[in-house]
């Protein structure tokens, strides 16, 4: 093969694969604790597929894990758990306020490991354009390849749902 084709290869190449991972996903890094046992449970860091096209629509679901840019930091990216959507009530384990109503818009990421998680109990609910791409597959190392499992990862004592028909707030302080 010649210089010539090689160069032409990948002036294609380079393009179309960089617009593929911009559009469809990448593999990341996982480091640290916040998300044991689900993400790194041995202390060894695991690579997972980041699915940047499953969040075009800002279409979320409780349990989802999901990559975003930290709200206090945007130059660091970090990867929790949606735990609550907007309209839920959500009893906090240290946030300022000890019962958030979910504004519209965002929702309420805590890690697995909630002792060791910088997570919505210290910033808040976190907007939904933040988030970046779901967590879809535990890619490395071998002996974990799987998909990542959904988790309702909060119990009915922390999170009030609301109903379509459910008007009435006089049993807020009940849950």
């Amino acid at each position: 093969m010649t210089w010539r084709a090689i160069l032409t290869t990948s002036a294609v190449v380079a393009p179309i694969t960089a617009v593929s991972l911009d559009i469809f996903g990448y593999v990341a890094k996982v480091e640290g604790i916040s998300m044991q046992p689900t993400l790194n449970p041995t202390g060894e860091s695991d690579y997972i597929f980041l699915n940047r096209w499953a969040v075009r629509n800002y279409e979320f679901a409780r349990g989802d894990v999901v990559s975003l840019m930290c709200p206090n930091n945007p130059k660091q990216k970090i990867i929790k758990r949606i735990v609550a959507l907007e309209g839920d009530t959500v009893k906090t384990i240290s946030y300022k306020n000890r019962k958030v109503i979910i504004p519209k818009g965002h929702c309420w990421l805590e890690g697995d490991n909630r002792n060791h998680s910088l997570d919505s109990n210290y910033f808040g609910p976190v907007a939904l354009g933040l988030i970046t791409a779901k967590a879809k597959r535990i890619i490395w190392p071998p002996t974990r390849w799987k998909e990542i499992e959904f988790s309702n990862s909060i119990g009915s004592d922390r999170l009030k749902i609301p109903f379509a028909n459910d008007d009435d707030d006089d049993d807020e302080d009940n849950f």
